[in-house]
């Protein structure tokens, strides 16, 4: 599908595309072994916007619906998207909040709910609450019902940590 990108996110994931590390990336294909592949010529994967055209199976999307997800290029005005890694956008989302959702929200609900396999009353630490990954964390945990315990630097403001319910704060 076509993606008229509204908004972009930028993450680790980007920088590491393009520095092309770790290196391994290279010798594997991935980004490319002297330069940066055709694939990854235009920087991003998380965006926002609105479905421009989609192909003649596309099922539940259609043009002109806002969507957020994993874009291809999403620092482009326009980028391609697997319909499997796009969602509708909430009403109550902004085009750049619902940017930032997608590398960060997804690895905190893999982890929390994937691989920790958390649950109400659950013991949760949670080390970089104010991070993206570690923020959607806070949120997922204490939606499940677990004890939080976060963690930041102590130059980080602590008051998000400790707004969530379920949650005590230290740093």
């Amino acid at each position: 599908m076509l993606v008229r990108v509204h908004a972009a996110a930028l993450n680790a994931c980007d920088w590491h595309v393009l520095r092309g590390d770790p290196y391994v990336a290279r010798l594997m294909g991935e980004v490319g072994l002297t330069k940066p592949k055709f694939k990854h010529r235009v920087d991003g994967v998380d965006g926002a916007g609105v479905v421009e055209a989609v192909g003649a199976n596309v099922r539940g999307l259609q043009p002109g619906e806002e969507v957020l997800g994993w874009f291809q290029g999403s620092c482009a005005e326009y980028a391609g998207a697997a319909v499997d890694r796009v969602v509708p956008k909430p009403a109550r989302l902004t085009f750049e909040q619902a940017a930032a959702v997608t590398m960060a929200g997804e690895t905190a609900l893999r982890a929390i709910r994937g691989i920790g396999q958390v649950q109400a009353g659950h013991p949760v630490l949670i080390n970089g609450t104010a991070g993206g990954v570690g923020s959607f964390a806070v949120q997922i945990a204490a939606a499940l019902g677990a004890e939080v315990t976060g963690m930041q630097a102590p130059a980080t403001s602590s008051s998000f940590a400790r707004s969530a319910p379920h949650t005590s704060s230290t740093t």
